[in-house]
């Protein structure tokens, strides 16, 4: 199949699925690379947890920040489904900030993320990335204004209204009546800019070795694995990344590296046009269509 028919096959596919695609896959070897509309901006969710963890990392490794420091956390109380870890405590605790770049890197905690958004701050991270040359990936603010969505006004029997008002009330500018779903007010990147990073992650670049492995290492240990895992975890091949997930959106981000040492970079970012929370087909549809661009352009 030709690559013209291959991705006119996979838009049809999406499309089917109720699914909106920005995806991109590369090989981080040749830098040869297969995509769907990859320059697409869209709200990064808690993809912006990896910009954050190589922010601190960065920070720790000049000296300006304490891995070992303890810090008093308030519990998040969040009692909507999703949020894990600090999130969901009820009582104060006192955290390390290495293992607050644990939590919120490998199980998405969004607490334990704000608590490193106030050591560095996003118009920080941003300028950290900038130094590192790292763009096209925008930092505006924290975690918590995720957790103030219409998903979190409605009762648990009533979530598909907030899919729909999330579906329905963008524009064609990409401007939104929700806030967090605004790319000109929210955290955003593209499928492009975020293997850009993966690239800078697992290939010589401005990013220091040390706090390059240590992100590797973070994303190696990445609990959740609902979405694309299934497609790329093997004996031969391990599955590092990152998952974002608000309202209608679901995004993953990740390297699958082979035991002939071959490595790719797949970064997948969506819409869902389906006005549900719950939609394991929809993994499953983005991973599959995932795997087929890695697959074909192995086969290059």
């Amino acid at each position: 199949m030709s690559i013209e028919a291959l991705l006119h096959d996979m838009r049809r596919q999406l499309n089917d699925g109720g699914l909106r695609a920005c995806m991109l896959v590369r090989d981080l070897h040749t830098r040869d690379e297969l995509s769907i509309d990859p320059d697409t901006q869209l709200p990064s969710a808690s993809l912006v947890k990896i910009p954050l963890a190589i922010a601190t990392a960065e920070r720790i490794r000049r000296g300006e920040l304490d891995g070992a420091a303890l810090l008093d956390v308030r519990p998040g109380r969040i009692t909507t489904p999703g949020p894990t870890g600090l999130s969901r405590f009820r009582h104060p605790s006192r955290v390390a900030v290495d293992d607050l770049i644990y939590l919120s890197t490998c199980v998405s905690d969004g607490t334990a993320a704000d608590v490193l958004f106030d050591l560095t701050p996003p118009a920080q991270v941003a300028g950290i990335l900038q130094e590192l040359g790292i763009h096209g990936i925008t930092v505006r603010h924290g975690m918590h204004e995720l957790s103030d969505t219409p998903v979190e006004r409605f009762d648990a029997d009533q979530a598909h209204l907030a899919h729909a008002l999330a579906i329905e009330a963008g524009t064609s500018g990409r401007g939104h009546r929700v806030p967090q779903l605004d790319t000109t007010r929210a955290n955003t990147g593209s499928a492009r800019s975020y293997a850009d990073l993966l690239q800078a992650l697992w290939t010589p670049s401005k990013i220091h070795p040390e706090v390059a492995e240590r992100v590797r290492g973070l994303m190696a240990h990445n609990v959740l694995r609902h979405r694309l895992a299934p497609d790329f975890s093997t004996d031969a091949a391990t599955w590092s990344s990152k998952t974002g997930t608000l309202l209608n959106l679901r995004h993953e981000i990740g390297v699958v590296g082979h035991s002939d040492g071959q490595n790719f970079a797949v970064a997948v970012l969506t819409e869902s046009l389906v006005p549900a929370g719950t939609q394991p087909g929809a993994d499953a549809l983005m991973a599959q269509v995932a795997r087929r661009l890695r697959d074909h352009l192995r086969q290059l």
